[in-house]
């Protein structure tokens, strides 16, 4: 089990370093609700969601609007998809910082 937790707080930093790099804590909280929506928000809302990793794998890719209100959150197509996906997991998870 402690295997499994320090691989997880890796993948957690890797992937919070990630989101700080592409500015989504500009707009993004683990918590609270800025521009966009919390983590937290997002991994509850997609929690019993089978594919809900690959669904917000896409609307990080391609962008989107409408869900969350009327501000758009920009496409992040020149992301690796690996990279997207880790991110999505992440979230989905509630955006823990490690």
């Amino acid at each position: 089990a402690m295997l499994a937790t320090s691989g997880m707080a890796q993948d957690n930093a890797a992937a919070a370093g990630q989101a700080n790099l592409l500015g989504c804590m500009f707009c993004h909280n683990a918590k609270v609700k800025v521009v966009g929506p919390a983590f937290e928000a997002v991994a509850d809302k997609y929690k019993d969601q089978a594919d809900a990793a690959a669904v917000l794998t896409q609307k990080i890719k391609n962008g989107g609007a409408g869900v969350w209100g009327r501000v758009p959150m920009p496409a992040h197509s020149q992301v690796p998809d690996d990279q997207i996906k880790q991110l999505a997991e992440w979230v989905l998870r509630g955006g823990p910082p490690r």
